[in-house]
């Protein structure tokens, strides 16, 4: 698809829808939809517009493929290995938490470490280290 710009009548501006696998121009985007849709233009691209009627036999296996599917689904869901699985999930979940709880507080300690720290600098007469802001 290609929009194309050109002069119409009077020296205003049209816009022409042109397909490059038909080699044709259209006028607006509504007819562009509906010639893509044809059969001139999907015959062009090689796609043949004829449904294969399905025989009765052709059914019946298509059904018995699509219930051994299912029936395979249903004996693959286990309840007593689902609720193994949601339990194990629930551990991981509690150990995460509870793992993050443990850096928190250890992140809490060290805080408090460097508070103390600054305590003692400032009793030693330090106040700060690497400050340029001076204070008049």
């Amino acid at each position: 698809m290609c929009l194309d710009q050109g002069p119409g009548p009077g020296m205003e501006m049209k816009l022409r829808y042109y397909c490059n696998v038909c080699d044709c121009v259209v006028k607006d985007s509504i007819n562009f939809l509906d010639h893509i849709n044809g059969k001139k233009h999907q015959r062009n691209l090689g796609m043949s517009m004829r449904v294969e009627r399905s025989t009765l036999d052709q059914v019946k296996k298509r059904f018995e493929v699509n219930k051994k599917k299912m029936e395979e689904k249903q004996k693959d869901y286990d309840f007593e290995e689902r609720m193994k699985e949601l339990r194990e999930e629930e551990e991981k979940a509690k150990a995460y938490k509870k793992e993050k709880q443990k850096e928190k507080k250890r992140r809490a300690e060290e805080d408090l470490t460097f508070e103390e720290d600054d305590e003692m600098a400032a009793v030693m007469g330090f106040s700060g280290f690497g400050s340029t802001k001076k204070s008049y």
